[in-house]
């Protein structure tokens, strides 16, 4: 028998510093509720759970994105909506002013409705923005066709959807400016001059669907990959939870277990020291 080192208490004493070790591990999971808290929890698993994570949030940002492009769009589409309104009184006012029983009187008023509607559909395109972003025209104050829109839609720098079409929904766009200055001098209109505008509106009908067509296509596509990132966001989460994510029923029954050794532990450290007084014994 040996005092002077005493192996038994050694032996407990790491062993029962190991397990104190793991209690303080699963203890960290259990507050956490998180598997890997730092890299030596398991190497590999955060790698891929950080990368999944990662991927998670870009998506995120692109579900944001689209969602704010479908706002976009469709401010825009409302507001071609009503210039298409507007058109259409135009078109109205035009075919009232072409007919015989319409006085010259009736077709000087005529003239200055449709100079305020074609001045309401500048005011439209030059007001119409999306956090300050002009959608009709280039600008609030120039006059020119706006450049296509492209909006970033997924984590790479390829996914990305483009409105290709550029925009002029103003008068000078819709090539009305010979029926504005036709307008302007009251006394001019008459009615071969109110037919002969009536092909002039027709034109602008058609681009204006043409530009609300191209943006609603846009929305379609937005709307189509919003649907898909969001299922793509939950899969990634699930993935990325199964690495991550603690299981508290199988941590908790390792928790148990770890706090039932190192209990055990501690009674064995005591009688390993205790083993050690016995050689007093051989001393009396």
């Amino acid at each position: 028998m040996k005092i002077n080192t005493n192996v038994a208490a050694l032996t407990a004493q790491e062993a029962n510093a190991n397990t104190n070790l793991a209690l303080q591990s699963s203890l960290e999971k259990l507050s956490s509720g998180l598997r890997i808290n730092k890299a030596s929890d398991d190497a590999s698993g955060l790698s891929i759970a950080d990368k999944l994570r990662t991927q998670a949030s870009s998506i995120g940002q692109s579900i944001s994105n689209a969602n704010s492009g479908i706002s976009l769009v469709q401010i825009a589409d409302k507001a071609m909506a009503e210039e298409s309104n507007i058109l259409d009184i135009i078109k109205q006012k035009l075919i009232q002013a072409a007919t015989a029983t319409t006085s010259s009187a009736g077709k000087e008023a005529i003239s200055k409705d449709i100079d305020k509607l074609l001045d309401q559909i500048n005011n439209i395109a030059s007001q119409t923005n999306y956090n300050g972003i002009s959608l009709l025209q280039e600008s609030s104050t120039g006059t020119g066709a706006t450049t296509g829109l492209t909006f970033q839609v997924g984590e790479t720098a390829t996914d990305e959807i483009t409105s290709n079409g550029t925009v002029q929904a103003n008068v000078t766009g819709m090539s009305l400016g010979s029926l504005k200055s036709a307008v302007a001098a009251t006394s001019a209109m008459t009615g071969s001059l109110a037919q002969a505008f009536l092909t002039k509106i027709d034109g602008a009908i058609d681009s204006l669907n043409s530009w609300r067509s191209d943006y609603g296509s846009t929305q379609n596509q937005l709307e189509s990959a919003t649907r898909n990132m969001m299922t793509q966001q939950t899969n990634i989460k699930a993935a990325e939870s199964v690495i991550r994510d603690v299981d508290y029923a199988q941590e908790s029954a390792n928790f148990n277990k770890q706090n039932i050794i190192s209990q055990a532990g501690t009674y064995a450290l005591s009688q390993a020291n205790q083993v050690s007084q016995n050689v007093l014994r051989l001393l009396q």
